[in-house]
């Protein structure tokens, strides 16, 4: 269950036959997801759009040249969500994050199609705010 990177990740999830184990992995996925401290979960770090509380952090490391991205849910299936899109950005350069589609690799891991339209959209905005992010940082 500990995946070491986002493509080892998706390809234990297309290995993986039916909604609903791939529901049990998200869930078990947000379960690894630190918690943010309360102080961090402020309205300024909150993305607009989404169903679900979600709190979001993003950075740009500059000698690294790699992105950092922190965030948390009060929900369980919005966690691991957010579990699976912090494992396709993190170190990402932002040329790199600019260029990924998320939603294609949502499409590809069978998830979209099971997320109702509301939770579509939080995850659209929770992806649009990194890819905003990363594009003023190319």
């Amino acid at each position: 269950m500990s995946y070491r990177n986002y493509p080892e990740l998706k390809q234990a999830f297309q290995a993986l036959h039916g909604w609903q184990q791939r529901y049990r992995e998200l869930m078990l996925l947000g379960k690894s997801l630190p918690v943010l401290a309360n102080e961090l979960k402020v309205d300024g770090a909150k993305v607009s759009g989404c169903e679900s509380n979600v709190w979001l952090y993003i950075d740009f490391t500059p000698q690294e040249d790699k992105l950092v991205v922190v965030a948390d849910s009060d929900t369980r299936i919005v966690k691991g969500l957010l579990a699976l899109i912090l494992m396709m950005y993190n170190g990402k350069t932002p040329q790199q994050a600019a260029a990924l589609d998320a939603e294609q690799e949502f499409e590809e891991l069978g998830l979209m199609r099971h997320l109702s339209p509301s939770r579509g959209n939080g995850i659209r905005a929770i992806v649009s705010a990194i890819i905003q992010f990363a594009k003023s940082h190319c």
